[in-house]
């Protein structure tokens, strides 16, 4: 669900101007799951670009502060939205604490990073949802600890139909900034993209797993 319209379209302005989000209809970039991909997102970018985090971290905060006013734990998914979410953390005086994809191996094995008191309510930081597996992960590792986990929010979303449906299936509620069909509108008015392009981006959400460079 995106936070409102203004911010939406606001962050994927932001996220394009910085290169966060790139756009490579006819190059694709090859992700690390073998999918090919028209596009690439690396949100951490905005880290380095004081006037995008600030804008980032304020549009998180306010909505934090009018949808979950009883939040007691924020909590970042290591390790894009560690640094994110520590400075939400800080900005709202509360607690903080990162999950990891899985257990280390080696010490105290900790999956989770930081003190988490048992019932403790909390709000899950992602700086992006693609299929959402990895997003889930982290919320199943803090529900195990014993967190009440009230929802997550995420910078950006590609909105793949596989994960809206997994976050409705668990009774997550997601929360985004800005998603695909923004950015999409937001490039195409633009002019970064031209429409033939804005049609095979379209088309490659539809099926990413199975789209093939042409």
């Amino acid at each position: 669900m995106i936070i409102d319209k203004d911010t939406a379209k606001i962050t994927a302005k932001k996220l394009l101007e910085i290169e966060a989000i790139k756009l490579q209809p006819n190059y694709p970039f090859q992700w690390a799951s073998g999918w090919y991909s028209p596009i690439y997102c690396d949100n951490r970018l905005a880290l380095s670009y004081p006037e995008v985090r600030s804008l980032i971290v304020a549009r998180f905060v306010k909505s934090i502060k009018n949808t979950y006013p009883d939040i007691e734990v924020i909590a970042g998914v290591a390790t894009g939205a560690i640094a994110m979410g520590v400075l939400i953390a800080d900005q709202l005086g509360l607690p903080f604490v990162y999950v990891r994809p899985q257990p280390k191996e080696h010490g105290r094995k900790n999956q989770i990073e930081g003190h988490l008191n048992t019932g403790a309510k909390v709000l899950v930081i992602e700086d992006l949802i693609s299929t959402g597996k990895s997003s889930m992960n982290a919320v199943k590792a803090l529900q195990k600890r014993g967190a009440d986990v009230l929802g997550m929010f995420a910078i950006f979303s590609y909105a793949f139909p596989q994960a809206e449906a997994l976050f409705k299936k668990e009774k997550i509620q997601l929360h985004v900034l800005s998603n695909y069909n923004y950015l999409l509108e937001l490039a195409l008015a633009a002019r970064r993209i031209t429409n033939e392009e804005a049609t095979l981006l379209a088309t490659w959400r539809q099926n990413p797993a199975g789209w093939m460079p042409k």
